[in-house]
Parts: structure tokens; C-alpha cells; sequence
């Protein structure tokens, strides 16, 4: 009598390998050992969908400001804003619940860094109230008048008689913030003797003043009659001090 082998074990002839098996050889390695995703590399891939998710909110935001200033806040549609940002409509809403917290989102965004570093500089014991002054317009000229920030200011000055909503949120957001820390210069300036009186600490809507009359004269007049801003705020320290600066030639 023939005595059997050991053969070894044979896959049935139609059988087609365990799927464990089968995603194993895709990946590269042998059957039964379980693919283990490396959690290090799962950790690596939240920082760039935060990174995507941050950019596509600033797009949005950016399109937004676009929008608002061309239409106005109630003529503005979502719709347009999603298409300018290169968004689905239904993306922009993940963001922002309706228009009017992507309008105040905006004004945050836009507006929220600038107040925070002039705060610090206002307060800053070892810059003086002038050197605060000249930084708070040379910054406004720069970041606002500058850029399409100004775009927002006049967005409010148009739109806020018609949706005091939006005006009461500018006011409480941005308003409030800005003339504490110009009553918090002025008060500096006055202690120090570079104001000639405390009028500016009393009413601080009088630092600001030019500032507001150079972004209007922008967007109304500029073609017409171009504003020589830096030549304004100077004349503007000149009435603050009471020091009218002497003639270089």
C-alpha cells in the first residue's frame, strides 16, 4: 500500500483569495499581516486640511468684501460671493451661517488686527503720545487707504442709515475699540504737553476726523481732485500740538 504524503494544501479550483489577502498584496506586503494606518502620518494631514480650510475661508472673505462693496449689503447674494471665491454654495455655508455673519466676520477680520496693534502701542510706556500718533496714521494710511479695507468703511457709511444693524455691530466691534485707544492717546499726549489742551480726550472723533474725510474724498473726489493725505495729517498734527512745524526750505 502507497502511503499518502503531506501534500501541501491546495486552493479549490473557482475559490478566489480572501479579500484580507488580496488588499494585502496591493499593498505590498504578505498575506495575514493587517494594514495599520501610522498615526503619525494621520496627525500629518490635519494641519494641511486646517491649512486648506483657513486658506478657503480667507478666499471667501476676500470675495465677500468684493461683492459688498459692488452691491451693496442687500443687493449682495451668497451666490456671487461663492462664485468669486471659486466655492460651492453649500462650502460657504460651513463657514458662515448667512450674510450677516459673513459680513461681520469681515469686519473682524479686516479690521480686528489693527485695533489690536494700535492698542498695544497706545499703551507702550516707552513710545511717546507723538511717536503713538504718527504711528496710528502712518498704519491707517498704509492698511486702510491703502488697501481695499477702505472699501468696508464706506460700505458702513453708505448702508448703515439703511440697516442700523449692521451700523450697531460696526459701532460696538470697531467704533467703541478705536476711540478708547485714541482717548487713551490723547490723555498721554495731554500728561505730556505735546496737546495744547485735552479737547482731543474729550472727543477723540477729532484724531480721527481726517482719516474718515480722506477715505470719503477717495471714493468721491479722488479722480477729480486727488487729496494730498500725508500733507492732511500733517496739518492735523499741526492743530493737535499747536506746533506748527517750521518750513524745511
Amino acid at each position: 500500500m502507497v502511503k499518502m504524503q503531506n501534500l501541501p494544501r491546495q486552493v479549490r479550483p473557482g475559490r478566489r483569495p480572501g479579500r484580507a489577502s488580496t488588499r494585502a498584496k496591493a499593498a505590498g506586503q504578505s498575506p495575514g499581516k493587517v494594514s495599520v494606518t501610522s498615526p503619525v502620518r494621520s496627525a500629518s494631514k490635519r494641519p494641511a486640511r486646517r491649512s486648506t480650510a483657513e486658506a478657503r475661508r480667507r478666499s471667501i472673505l476676500a470675495a465677500a468684501l468684493t461683492v459688498f462693496a459692488s452691491h451693496g449689503f442687500a443687493a449682495a447674494r451668497l451666490d456671487d460671493v461663492a462664485a468669486r471665491a471659486g466655492v460651492a454654495k453649500g462650502t460657504l455655508y460651513l463657514y458662515f451661517r448667512d450674510k450677516e455673519a459673513l459680513f461681520e466676520a469681515l469686519v473682524r477680520s479686516a479690521v480686528s488686527p489693527l485695533l489690536q496693534h494700535m492698542s498695544k502701542v497706545a499703551n507702550a510706556p516707552e513710545i511717546s503720545a507723538l511717536q503713538a500718533l504718527e504711528t496710528f496714521f502712518a498704519l491707517f494710511a498704509k492698511e486702510v487707504l491703502g488697501t481695499e479695507r477702505k472699501l468696508l468703511l464706506r460700505l458702513i457709511v453708505a448702508e448703515g442709515p439703511r440697516f442700523p444693524a449692521i451700523a450697531e455691530f460696526y459701532y460696538r466691534e470697531v467704533v467703541t475699540h478705536g476711540l478708547g485707544i485714541m482717548r487713551v492717546l490723547a490723555e498721554r499726549a495731554a500728561r505730556e504737553g505735546a496737546f495744547a489742551s485735552d479737547a482731543a480726550a474729550r472727543f477723540p472723533q477729532l484724531i480721527v476726523a481726517p482719516l474718515l474725510v480722506a477715505v470719503l474724498w477717495d471714493g468721491l473726489f479722488a479722480r477729480i481732485d486727488p487729496l494730498d493725505v500725508e500733507g492732511l495729517l500733517r496739518a492735523h498734527r499741526q492743530v493737535l500740538t499747536a506746533k506748527p512745524e517750521k518750513d524745511a526750505s
